[in-house]
């Protein structure tokens, strides 16, 4: 057995770079689709430009997968070992939908074509959705698996992680304050609607605010992080509104949220060795996020809330970081406690 075949094989900047742009079109294709059916713009057929630009995605991200096994064995590695640390996930993914694919289609000729959630919640579109996810999310293992390098090498992962956040967003979009502005001032809701757009405060929190700390507890969060994945995954989720305009003023309120987040970052100095810094921030960045939300909304359209339930939500998405910091960095115990 020679020395290649026994070595990890390592990324290059080069190969993280390729995998995150063509990510990049992938996910672009996946919103493109999404926002094709929120206007309206699909019919009753598989074939439609939509599925055309987010297929094409997915098969370039897989063809260079491909090529990049096949290099690997080519230069002496074991199948196994032949792609990058941290890729071998993201041909899976890539497996699953080859999979996916036609289990959508065949899904799609037995049962006909799924209608507003029914989009979101089908079988064949959860395997294509985990897929998506394990794709996009090899420049983020294989760089977590390097040492800190310089901001532009570290950038990759930084996009990555977005890519996935916003493959989970895309798939609780129904739960999205970007994509349904349930608060908005023009907008008189039933009591269920209000406490689905509540619920909804908290479960983006989750989703965006959880992997944020993580990285933080590790220490693997560049520079201006938290401003590319909150503003990139807000940009993205505008698209998916469907009743008027893009929301424009909301999606800049939560770019300058991220901004001022990443600053305080700087200023508290989070850490595993600094855990009331580390509980602080956990608690002010959704606040920050949340709070900056509504603040669009009082500036342009007004908010349809009272000042007991925006506010509440406000600190409630608080809380919920705060508990989220438990997980990556828990408390420590005290031998016999």
């Amino acid at each position: 057995m020679t020395a290649a075949s026994r070595a990890t094989r390592l990324s290059t900047p080069a190969f993280d770079w390729t995998m995150t742009i063509l990510s990049a079109v992938f996910v672009g294709g996946l919103f493109l689709d999404g926002w094709a059916h929120t206007h309206g713009r699909v019919d009753e057929t598989f074939f439609t430009p939509w599925h055309a630009a987010l297929y094409s995605g997915f098969l370039a991200t897989a063809l260079f997968l491909w090529g990049g096994l096949v290099w690997g064995v080519r230069r002496g590695h074991r199948w196994a070992a032949a792609l990058p640390d941290g890729y071998g996930l993201s041909l899976l993914g890539v497996a699953l939908w080859f999979a996916g694919g036609p289990f959508d289609f065949a899904w799609h000729a037995v049962f006909g074509f799924e209608v507003n959630v029914e989009a979101l919640m089908s079988p064949a579109h959860a395997v294509l959705a985990v897929g998506a996810a394990l794709i996009t999310s090899g420049p983020l293992r294989a760089i977590l698996r390097r040492p800190p390098a310089t901001w532009w090498r570290d950038l990759p992962l930084v996009l990555s992680l977005t890519f996935v956040i916003s493959a989970l967003t895309f798939f609780t979009q129904i739960a999205h304050p970007l994509a349904n502005l349930w608060a908005v001032g023009t907008r008189r809701s039933s009591p269920d609607v209000t406490e689905l757009g509540l619920v909804s405060f908290l479960l983006t929190t989750a989703i965006v605010v959880g992997p944020l700390l993580l990285l933080q507890r590790h220490a693997r969060l560049p520079t201006g992080a938290v401003t590319i994945v909150v503003g990139l995954n807000s940009i993205a989720m505008g698209f998916l509104f469907d009743h008027g305009d893009y929301p424009r003023a909301l999606v800049a309120a939560s770019l300058g949220g991220g901004a001022v987040a990443d600053l305080l970052r700087l200023g508290l100095r989070p850490a595993a060795d600094r855990p009331v810094a580390f509980r602080l921030f956990s608690f002010a960045v959704p606040v920050l996020l949340t709070g900056v939300y509504f603040a669009g909304l009082g500036l342009t359209t007004g908010i349809a809330w009272s000042p007991h339930l925006w506010l509440g939500t406000v600190v409630f998405c608080g809380i919920v970081g705060w508990l989220l910091s438990y997980l990556p960095l828990p408390p420590r115990l005290e031998p016999g406690a």
